[in-house]
């Protein structure tokens, strides 16, 4: 690898990290996870719902806290970093873009479907208006050929948006694959390109290595491993691996390893590890905030959880149809 090639990264336990807790962050825990990771130096904290802005819901999953709290209480302690939300265009609505950025907000993720970025236009146009810094979040990109995802791409940056990112929504993507992907996004675009990563095929560290061989230069992490299924490139490891290869993240390790150990580990539930769950998901390409849902309706109709997820995965479903989960466990359930 080059080793001028400097990288930003975005920390989105906060954000990813909610489905892995099912949304219960508090603002104490916000508060501390924050300010910890802002002393770090990590330069962008994403801060909302799993599901982003207005993603509480019975579909979705409640929060325990206004994510609004959270996102102020988050801009209250932070001094350098920005912090950042996401939103899907059909969940997030832009009142709530709105007022995310006079909470203290300074970064807008604006996500879609890989092969729907034009529903994004109003919403990337918007995260301009109000002088956040804006990226197209292109999700479950294992599922579009490599130039389908370029024609969204240019589609995003046309709407404005300052990066764009291939987002292994299912961590189901090879380290081929991201690479492909990744040098066509930097050959077809003037922006910045951008990865996010999923562990659920023990890929996301390698996956994130080849994305920054390739010219990605906004990279995602979670520290502690804290995200949907089994959690997101793991922060700490990420810079500490960065800096042996000598590129700069400017983050401090020292303190990331404090974070990860002191503050982050007794928020989750359970340690992040590849559990049979998790590992179909990516095997599958299933989106990685499936997890739960389908544990849990595996519980209620007495089927394999597996068995849910791969024919979710035959069926192709995609975020924002959580409802198919119980649909397909209840035909499952039928046919035994």
């Amino acid at each position: 690898m080059e080793a001028f090639r400097d990288v930003l990264i975005t920390e989105v336990a906060l954000r990813d990290g909610s489905h892995a807790i099912r949304h219960q962050f508090t603002v104490d825990q916000v508060v501390a996870v924050a300010k910890g990771l802002d002393e770090a130096n990590v330069p962008y904290i994403e801060v909302s719902h799993g599901d982003g802005l207005g993603g509480s819901s019975l579909q979705y999953g409640l929060s325990l806290t206004n994510e609004m709290e959270l996102i102020e209480a988050a801009a209250s302690v932070v001094k350098n970093a920005k912090i950042a939300v996401l939103l899907l265009p059909g969940i997030g609505t832009m009142p709530e873009l709105k007022e995310a950025a006079s909470l203290g907000a300074k970064m807008a993720r604006i996500a879609t479907h890989v092969t729907e970025a034009d529903v994004s236009p109003q919403h990337i146009s918007l995260a301009k208006e109000l002088g956040l810094e804006t990226v197209g979040f292109l999700m479950m990109s294992h599922m579009a050929p490599t130039a389908k995802l370029v024609e969204q791409a240019k589609l995003m940056e046309s709407y404005g948006a300052d990066t764009v990112y291939v987002v292994d929504s299912a961590g189901a993507l090879l380290p081929h694959q991201v690479k492909e992907r990744v040098r066509a996004l930097k050959d077809a675009l003037t922006v910045n390109v951008g990865f996010h990563a999923h562990n659920n095929l023990s890929l996301a560290m390698a996956n994130t290595l080849a994305a920054i061989e390739e010219g990605a230069t906004r990279i995602d992490g979670s520290i502690r491993c804290l995200g949907a299924g089994a959690g997101n490139t793991q922060t700490e490891v990420l810079v500490s691996v960065l800096d042996k290869l000598g590129i700069q993240t400017g983050i401090d390790i020292y303190k990331m390893m404090d974070i990860a150990e002191n503050i982050v580990a007794p928020i989750l539930e359970k340690p992040q590890e590849i559990t049979k769950d998790s590992l179909v998901l990516g095997y599958a390409g299933v989106y990685s905030s499936f997890l739960l849902h389908a544990q849990r309706a595996s519980e209620r109709f007495g089927i394999d959880s597996r068995d849910i997820l791969i024919e979710l995965g035959k069926r192709n479903v995609v975020g924002g149809q959580e409802d198919m989960i119980l649909d397909v466990a209840a035909e499952l359930a039928n046919t035994k």
